[in-house]
């Protein structure tokens, strides 16, 4: 068990946030002195964390050296985010109180074929229907696994499963037109027309023209990818949220020079504010 503490991370905010579609609530109790208790589920990387939040304190459920090689990783815990909410503009009371609404959420780094996928089957949906989606394509193309404490989950499917799969079992996924583009996707990946691992290695500019080759990926998808699996925080992914904010907070365009190499960073603090507002 690993203890952190920090001001700015909830696990509560980041599975709200839109980025990560298999971290799960398993557990939510109230303590005798009314403080909240929530125990997550994280399938990621071939293991199967646990995470319990209260207030500022989390608990991992892993030893030392595996949360030291992956988690503090994963979570971006070396990043200063109370330095980042500190270097926007004052004057800008919108984004000011978007950060302080959304403070807790961190950019993570996931796994790139995962997030690949599941942002080519977030097009035209919304949180919830992602989730199942997600949920439903490991459960019958994943791998079932067991961890220490006897949790079952399953693998995050890869590229080999859903190149084999059929577009009408995949439609089965209630992945709906989607299921051509994932099926794409995966056959680009096993062919080696797109090395996932000389994507890794690529600057922004570079990771975006990769990601556009994929059939069915356009310039959200692909900013989304570069942001939350390569973690290339200028990425700056628009959807509907976000492009009703800047049409009507920033009609004269949003100041990305000011926060060059974090606008992305700051884009999900906008994104969650209006998504819960």
């Amino acid at each position: 068990m690993v203890t952190v503490e920090n001001r700015y991370f909830s696990m509560k905010q980041i599975s709200e946030s839109g980025q990560c579609f298999r971290l799960e609530l398993l557990e939510e109790t109230e303590d005798k002195d009314g403080r909240v208790k929530r125990k997550y589920g994280l399938p990621a990387f071939g293991r199967y964390l646990k995470v319990s939040e209260c207030g500022s304190r989390l608990y991992f459920s892993c030893p030392q050296e595996e949360f030291d090689s992956i988690w503090k990783d994963y979570f971006d815990l070396e990043e200063d985010y109370g330095k980042l909410i500190a270097s926007i503009d004052p004057a800008d009371v919108y984004l000011s109180r978007a950060a302080a609404f959304g403070s807790g959420i961190r950019i993570l780094r996931q796994d790139l074929w995962e997030m690949i996928v599941s942002f080519i089957i977030s097009q035209q949906n919304n949180i919830r229907r992602i989730r199942r989606c997600v949920s439903e394509l490991c459960r019958k193309y994943g791998v079932r696994q067991v961890s220490e404490e006897g949790d079952i989950y399953y693998s995050f499917p890869g590229p080999e499963a859903l190149a084999e799969a059929s577009p009408e079992d995949l439609y089965g996924c209630n992945l709906g037109y989607r299921s051509r583009y994932v099926k794409a996707a995966a056959g680009l990946v096993c062919r080696g027309e797109v090395d996932l691992a000389a994507l890794r290695l690529l600057d922004y500019e570079g990771a975006m023209k990769e990601l556009l080759r994929f059939y069915g990926v356009g310039t959200k998808v692909a900013n989304c990818v570069c942001l939350f699996a390569l973690h290339h925080t200028g990425a700056f992914p628009v959807d509907t949220h976000i492009s009703k904010v800047l049409g009507q907070q920033y009609p004269d365009g949003f100041p990305f020079e000011r926060y060059t190499g974090y606008a992305g960073s700051l884009q999900q603090y906008i994104f969650y504010y209006d998504l819960m507002n």
